[in-house]
């Protein structure tokens, strides 16, 4: 597969530079003239080789929502005050601290707020909901958990639009993953329906320390890799209906959240999350599909705001400042505000154990390719999360390495391309030389230069939704993976001899089949002197066959003044 040519290097802007598209583009909902040229001039800086400027560490802010919050479960409060005391404000928050009026969580079965219990025996047991998708696993750091992060660092937040029938009583909560508890965010309207509605924003600030103007795409492929993840922990007597491209403002007035551009006037101690996508769990055999839950939880009763932050305001990062409008402008679908609702499906041998247990293999475990059919399954499973997403191909290695397509119509893999892809891939995913040995990588591209906000919006999502569900799927079925989020001048499209342009790689994932079983021969029960012993060398290792790549293909490196670090700041590869 050819390289696509290098493109130039979008100008590194100014600590004080005007957005992109200048002054016009200013209005943070992207309602200005400007706004098609900022989100022109977002992609083509996040997919141009321009290597991210070096940021300081920005540590994760405590989280803003007062009170010690709900305890989820059991697990949940199982840690000593001085333990707690050493995590700072979270840790002693999960330790049961004393809130303002100086109550304390009932220490029982039933955890208790005031009046209100938990009921751990409800239809719809949001602690185990929560602990097989979003929750940081007890005693960690919270870096890895059941769901990928860019960099791990974790920016999806949940707020819980809780309704009859669930653990918790009807009500606005915040999720804090680190502590497995549900703050209080005021009560629920009347009429809600039955079930858990699930709002995730963002918060991009440490993201965007990481991973600079590159750090956006990184946060919608986060947002739907956390979608897929509850959406998978969901109990089978639940249906479980997923939606990526509902309008922002709407998202946020469900959650009782204020609309991204008033928010510092409104919340000023709180960060900017922009609302992307939503996740509906009811009772299996509800009548779902005749209710619109995001205009039934917009009737807005107060909720509460986040803490003030005790010290002075942090300045706000230019490039967080852009980023933050960008979503806000990706967020919006006025044509649509209700959004497009999809069943979610978990893949076939899908297990609780499999959603808490999946984990991104280290690189050096993913050079055996995995079987065809496996790939095939994994595939199908990644082609059918979302009607709307992008499109799909496997590039494999081995002794015939090429690039396939799935099949229409039946099971199996159609052959698109000949020839050994992978080297161009590494290339492109931020010079990872690893890539160009692994087993397989499945490839989500599409989202051309010109598209619309709301195209780029879900071929990021969906990418993350579906990549989210392969993965799990392939950890189910024995294979390793390691998802790939960073991805620049990967003109797919071009690279095939087709328009440039039009067919760029949005997400990737790096499959590999599990480690070859090693026989040891039994032990010779004749025994012989040690002086007689003879000592056998080894047979020589027999050479890999090798792959035979396309005769187009180049791996030249690119021209001078477009070469990226080896390693960029923080690593590209999804941990």
């Amino acid at each position: 597969m050819p390289d696509a040519p290098d493109r130039a290097a979008v100008p590194t802007r100014g600590a004080r530079a005007e957005p992109p598209g200048g002054s016009a583009a200013k209005d943070p909902a992207g309602s200005s003239a400007g706004a098609p040229d900022f989100l022109g001039r977002a992609l083509a800086d996040a997919r141009s080789p321009r290597v991210p400027a070096l940021s300081p560490y920005v540590p994760e802010r405590p989280f803003p929502w007062s009170g010690p919050g709900l305890p989820l479960s059991d697990g949940g409060r199982r840690q000593t005050d001085a333990a707690a005391a050493s995590r700072g404000p979270r840790g002693r928050a999960a330790a049961g601290a004393r809130t303002d009026s100086g109550h304390r969580l009932a220490a029982t079965g039933t955890g208790t707020l005031g009046a209100a219990p938990i009921r751990h025996d409800a239809p719809l047991d949001l602690a185990r909901l929560l602990r097989l998708s979003l929750a940081a696993p007890a005693g960690t750091s919270g870096r890895l958990r059941p769901v990928p992060s860019a960099g791990a660092l974790h920016p999806v937040r949940a707020h819980l639009l809780v309704g009859p029938g669930c653990s918790l009583p009807p009500g606005r909560y915040a999720y804090d993953p680190h502590t497995h508890r549900a703050h209080p965010r005021g009560p629920a309207p009347d009429g809600v329906p039955a079930g858990v509605l699930v709002v995730l924003t963002v918060a991009a600030s440490r993201t965007v320390a990481h991973y600079g103007h590159r750090a956006w795409p990184l946060l919608l492929l986060d947002a739907g890799h956390a979608a897929a993840a509850l959406a998978q922990a969901g109990p089978p007597t639940a249906d479980v209906l997923v939606c990526l491209d509902a309008d922002g403002a709407l998202l946020s007035a469900a959650a009782g959240l204020p609309r991204a551009p008033a928010r510092h006037s409104e919340w000023q101690a709180a960060e900017l999350e922009p609302p992307l996508a939503a996740v509906w769990f009811t009772p299996s055999g509800g009548l779902v599909r005749t209710i619109d839950p995001l205009s039934a939880w917009e009737t807005r009763g107060r909720a509460s705001a986040p803490v003030r932050a005790p010290r002075p305001p942090i300045a706000q990062p230019c490039e967080l400042s852009r980023t933050q409008r960008l979503l806000s402008l990706l967020a919006q679908a006025p044509a649509r505000p209700a959004g497009t609702w999809h069943p979610a499906s978990r893949p076939e041998g899908v297990t609780g154990k499999t959603l808490t247990t999946r984990r991104s293999a280290p690189p050096e475990n993913l050079r055996r390719p995995p079987e065809r059919e496996l790939l095939a399954s994994v595939l199908t499973t990644a082609r059918a999360a979302s009607p709307a997403g992008p499109d799909w191909t496997v590039v494999t290695g081995g002794a015939a390495p090429a690039l396939y397509t799935a099949s229409p119509g039946r099971p199996g893999l159609l052959l698109h391309a000949h020839g050994d892809a992978r080297p161009t891939l590494a290339h492109w995913a931020a010079r990872q030389t690893w890539i160009g040995t692994t087993g397989a990588v499945l490839l989500a591209h599409g989202c051309p230069d010109d598209a619309s906000p709301a195209e780029v919006r879900i071929s990021h999502l969906a990418a993350g939704y579906a990549i989210g569900l392969a993965q799990t799927h392939a950890t189910a079925l024995g294979l390793r993976s390691r998802a790939i989020g960073s991805w620049q001048q990967a003109d797919l499209g071009a690279a095939l001899g087709e328009a440039p342009g039009r067919d760029w790689i949005v997400h990737g994932l790096a499959l590999g089949a599990p480690p070859a079983k090693t026989t040891t021969p039994p032990a010779t029960r004749t025994a012989t002197p040690p002086a007689t012993r003879t000592a056998t060398a080894p047979a020589a290792p027999t050479a890999a066959p090798r792959a035979t790549r396309p005769t187009p293909h180049s791996t030249a490196p690119p021209a001078p003044g477009t070469t990226a670090r080896t390693t960029p700041p923080g690593e590209e590869e999804r941990p």
